[in-house]
């Protein structure tokens, strides 16, 4: 049987192989398609730029009269002529990846998965079902904290008859590296998942190794966080900490799931050879929609 590309209708290799020369057209393809879609993105945050900077800009607009420039203006200055010609710009550029998300990533999936097996695509669904979920739960509880950050510092802090000069490229910079770094932060549980499941980290190893991720998680929230505020550091370590015992508990189960198959290895010394079931073999290529061994 015969299987035609995605993308150019040529006959393939049933098991995946492409020659070099198929890969690169391909890749050049799925890249196009991926550009076209970032393209209409960013033109759609062109459109609406406005009531999306009126969302960034919020946390700044809530804060007490007294802590902004102008009073009941919400305003933010910029220091050179083009400057909020690129304000736009980058904040389109920023929508446009959001909104093409799904087809760049279904691209890359595209491009990949011919060479993967059943199983490690199986991986990849259940990483990518549970890592754009965590990513966005981590961006939400940003923005919800991103003013106590300012109020602490444009407040607990301010000097008497002194005002805070606020650019617009620090707030929007101060904005993102917040919500990049609680959305990262909240896939390492994620991460901790998929290296139990590949057999690369137990749950003793965690076990063992658990005050000290608990000491790295709050260290790293306090270094990591913009602000580096307590309230902000609070916000990211706690949550990351409680993920990080429910992946835990998931690879605690996964272990005993494991440990109850039984060992393949049992009983052969280092230097004998381990027998083949071919027919399993057969059966698991088969799953994965390959060929199994005609000479077989």
């Amino acid at each position: 049987m015969k299987f035609l590309s995605p993308s150019s209708g040529k006959a393939v290799d049933p098991e995946g192989r492409m020659p070099l020369m198929d890969h690169l057209r391909e890749l050049r393809n799925r890249l196009i398609k991926a550009l076209l879609a970032l393209v209409v993105g960013t033109i759609v945050g062109w459109i609406f730029f406005q009531p999306i900077w009126d969302f960034l800009k919020e946390p700044y607009c809530s804060l007490p009269a007294s802590q902004q420039l102008e009073s009941g203006k919400c305003t933010l200055v910029v220091n050179t002529i083009f400057q909020q010609f690129f304000l736009r710009l980058k904040i389109s550029f920023i929508v446009g990846i959001v909104l093409s998300s799904p087809v760049w990533l279904y691209q890359l999936w595209a491009f990949v998965a011919p060479g993967l097996y059943r199983r490690e695509k199986r991986w990849t669904y259940v990483f990518l079902g549970a890592a754009i979920p965590l990513f966005l739960v981590g961006t939400v509880l940003a923005y919800m904290t991103v003013d106590k950050g300012l109020q602490l510092f444009l407040g607990g802090f301010s000097i008497d008859d002194v005002t805070a000069l606020i650019t617009v490229d620090h707030y929007l910079g101060y904005v993102m590296a917040m919500l990049l770094v609680f959305g990262m932060t909240f896939e390492l549980p994620l991460f901790v998942v998929v290296l139990n499941m590949a057999g690369v980290l137990s749950f003793e190893m965690i076990k063992k190794s658990q005050r000290i991720a608990v000491f790295g998680i709050f260290v790293f929230a306090a270094v990591a966080t913009p602000s580096g505020d307590p309230f902000t550091m609070l916000a990211l370590a706690l949550p990351t900490l409680v993920l990080f015992e429910i992946s835990a508990v998931l690879a605690f189960f996964n272990d005993r799931r494991r440990a109850r198959r039984p060992d393949p290895y049992a009983g052969l010394s280092d230097d004998e050879a381990s027998p083949l079931d071919l027919d399993e073999i057969d059966a698991e290529l088969e799953r994965d929609g390959r060929p199994a061994d005609p000479a077989r």
